[in-house]
């Protein structure tokens, strides 16, 4: 008898595509850490795991435009928002007073509490009397990994245009570089086989480079109907291949599962 395994939890997560126009079009990368068990030394768009605080009802008066989205998206912004402070040192919010965040708000020793556990995100914007702004953020894609992987996400990729005010710097732990760099250059990498980049960041790096700036990529997204992703595995020409949705915006796809995985 073959023992067959069952499929792996689905944890819902969330990505940030953070983006500028100036000097050129681009969206900030990170390369993840070689020690990490999910896509080590990859480069990829900031972001991760949702966690229980992110879903706390406490933010209701942390964040702007709470009362815009039901309670699994703002845990799922709110999660979009943390990574990218963790991992990258922006902060998506406003002081309630009209000043600058500014780079003081993201020390790296706060970002590593906030990482580690031991500082609630929330404190942190309560301590610069802020306010998260999830309405910044446009929904950009969603992917559910395939099943036959043994980690499994149900991802949610964000687009937003960054703050002018702050510089973006990597963690040490999870990310060892950050980089802001054109989406056709990253694409170009991944292909010389400089960088790795895994399936779905190539997929949306693509996507992403058919919009001219910032506000064209929102105006895209804003105007795209939301398709969930979720790989398949098929047989094409005596080869495993992942396909995904025809209607979801990436054209046609047939992926070589080992190129893939």
């Amino acid at each position: 008898m073959t023992d067959v395994r069952a499929p792996a939890e689905i944890r819902p997560a969330a990505t940030i595509l953070l983006l500028r126009d100036e000097p050129a079009f681009e969206v900030l990368m990170v390369k993840r850490h070689h020690q990490i068990d999910f896509a080590s030394g990859a480069l990829v768009f900031p972001g991760g795991k949702s966690h229980a605080g992110d879903h706390d009802e406490a933010w209701a008066g942390q964040a702007i435009g709470w009362g815009d989205y039901e309670p699994d998206q703002r845990g799922l912004r709110i999660a979009a928002i943390r990574e990218v402070f963790e991992e990258a040192g922006i902060l998506l919010a406003r002081r309630r007073n009209g000043a600058p965040i500014g780079g003081e708000a993201c020390p790296m020793d706060v970002r590593q509490a906030v990482d580690a556990g031991t500082t609630a995100f929330i404190d942190v914007v309560r301590a610069l009397d802020a306010e998260l702004d999830l309405a910044a953020l446009t929904v950009f894609a969603r992917w559910i990994t395939p099943a036959i992987v043994a980690k499994r996400f149900d991802t949610w990729f964000y687009l937003v245009k960054a703050p002018d005010d702050q510089l973006a710097a990597c963690d040490g732990r999870e990310t060892v570089d950050a980089e802001w760099i054109r989406p056709a250059e990253a694409l170009r990498l991944g292909e010389a086989g400089e960088r790795t980049v895994i399936f779905p960041t190539r997929m949306n790096l693509k996507l992403l480079a058919e919009a001219r700036d910032a506000e064209d990529a929102a105006a895209r997204a804003r105007g795209r109907r939301l398709v969930t992703v979720q790989p398949q595995v098929q047989e094409r020409g005596g080869r495993r291949v992942l396909v995904l949705p025809p209607d979801a915006g990436y054209g046609a796809v047939e992926e070589p599962l080992e190129r893939a995985m």
